[in-house]
């Protein structure tokens, strides 16, 4: 592998059936890799769609006591009033508007693409989708919270997504990242994007984890935010 030797392996990739017009990045959660959410939308790929799930850098993780694992920034606790890795979370926002360039590059524009994620990731792409003057056809946020939420509305003036789409997925037995987050999180994000545009689907007995009818709901979100282009 050439380059840095810090920078993190290439992403894992479905291709589209057959020429891609259209593009989802997808964010895993703290401590997995891209392989096990590519898997999961290879179960649902929808044929001119590319899916690209990145796997986050190997960094201690102060929650877990200075363990080192994946995770897209650091993370001091899971608690609303816990302090936040500014630095990291801006960090990892600006390497993901680099993915999303580097997909237009290959053709594909920003408004054709969909951010999404889990948990950490979920944060991750709420946040990049929020600051970024790229136009996106929309955000999946799982089981997730939106991170430096008190540099908002600032943070998001000068954003391109004000009328983007957003699917919010939280179980309602999520132990880890509160439903209550999730809730708290879509009411948040009704004063910073046009609150018509914003669905929040909760699952009743589901943990912090996703579920096959999230799936479905997931595809049938994609399916309308990056449908087929005329001549498919």
């Amino acid at each position: 592998m050439c380059g840095n030797n810090m920078s993190a392996p290439l992403p894992a990739i479905v291709p589209a059936a057959r020429k891609a017009t259209a593009a989802v990045i997808f964010l895993h959660g703290l401590g997995d890799t891209g392989h096990s959410w590519a898997e999961a939308f290879a179960g649902i790929r929808i044929p001119h769609v590319k899916y690209i799930c990145p796997h986050a850098p190997t960094m201690p993780v102060s929650l877990n006591m200075r363990m080192s694992m994946p995770s897209w920034f650091d993370i001091y606790g899971l608690s609303p009033e816990a302090d936040e890795d500014e630095i990291g979370i801006k960090r990892a926002s600006e390497n993901i508007k680099a993915l999303i360039d580097q997909e237009v590059k290959n053709g594909i524009p920003s408004h054709r693409i969909l951010l999404g994620g889990f948990s950490q990731g979920g944060a991750l792409s709420l946040y990049t989708a929020l600051t970024t003057q790229q136009k996106l056809a929309g955000v999946v946020a799982l089981s997730c919270w939106l991170p430096l939420r008190k540099s908002f509305p600032q943070a998001a003036a000068n954003s391109a997504n004000k009328d983007m789409h957003v699917l919010q997925c939280h179980g309602d037995s999520d132990p880890l990242v509160p439903f209550v987050f999730g809730s708290q999180t879509s009411e948040k994000l009704k004063g910073l994007i046009n609150p018509a545009n914003i669905t929040f689907k909760s699952y009743r007995g589901l943990p912090h984890s996703a579920c096959p009818e999230e799936m479905v709901d997931i595809k049938r979100f994609i399916e309308k935010q990056l449908p087929a282009l005329g001549d498919e």
